[in-house]
């Protein structure tokens, strides 16, 4: 058994020790309705937990989102560094938010990966209850149809072999690709989320979270958006935390036209 996956069984193993207790979560100055996005640049490029924030409609000190994110990070190494954790213990969360790197979950980085990330995936969603927060796995997308239904089937399969909500983005994607391929999908790259998925991935999280689809008006969102080059390090950070790095803009709008074309897709 290599380091890594000794961490993690060890991990469980205490997690099960505590099993029928459920730690106390500070309490937060700033009220409730916490979210807690743990992943990637999948996750922050376009920043996904400020565009969720606006999204909701509340003031922020009701509904404000978090990040731990970095470049190609993995699930399986913020179960090691201990990060998601520490916020947890820190900061109460209503949800916390998971995405895996694209693929780790249908093998696509081969078997131990595969295995690593599925077994980070269940320490961090009993970690998540251990706090009384609600762990959600944020589904992923790759550029081709075929691509992308393997991925969601590997990823729906995981999050139900540990017993959390699912939300597909694949299929989704896919269905409002093909109705309406002007739209914003992707960043500069060609493979990191653009405005128009950044915003329908909000839109599907919302529907898990509230359990309806949001109102149709524009949005402003007034946080960073990061973009594909930010080099973001794996530590909490507010979704709405000011930044000086180059190519991050200020904000962005979206008009109540968009948000239309999105809510088209089917539950």
């Amino acid at each position: 058994m290599n380091h890594q996956r000794f961490v993690l069984a060890l991990l469980l193993w205490l997690f099960a020790a505590m099993e029928g207790s459920v730690a106390a979560a500070p309490s937060d100055a700033n009220g409730g309705g916490r979210v807690l996005f743990v992943g990637n640049s999948l996750t922050y490029v376009g920043n996904l937990p400020a565009v969720f924030d606006a999204l909701s409609g509340r003031s922020e000190s009701d509904m404000a989102s978090d990040m731990i994110v970095a470049p190609g990070a993995t699930l399986t190494e913020r179960v090691a560094d201990g990060t998601v954790e520490r916020a947890l213990a820190t900061r109460k969360y209503r949800f916390v938010v998971l995405q895996e790197r694209g693929g780790d979950l249908a093998c696509g980085f081969g078997p131990q990966v595969c295995a690593n990330a599925q077994e980070a995936l269940r320490v961090l969603a009993h970690l998540a209850r251990t706090y009384a927060a609600k762990p959600i796995l944020l589904g992923t997308y790759q550029g081709t149809p075929a691509a992308s239904r393997r991925v969601a089937s590997a990823e729906a399969a995981a999050a139900a072999e540990v017993g959390i909500p699912y939300v597909r983005v694949a299929e989704p994607f896919m269905q409002l690709r093909d109705r309406n391929p002007r739209m914003s999908w992707f960043a500069a790259d060609g493979m990191h989320p653009g405005a128009d998925l950044t915003l329908l991935e909000a839109i599907l999280l919302f529907r898990e979270v509230c359990g309806s689809d949001p109102s149709v008006r524009a949005i402003s969102v007034r946080a960073p958006i990061y973009s594909f080059h930010t080099p973001l390090k794996p530590e909490l950070r507010s979704s709405h935390e000011s930044s000086d790095l180059p190519g991050v803009s200020k904000g962005i709008s979206y008009e109540s036209t968009r948000m239309v074309a999105l809510l088209e897709v089917s539950e």
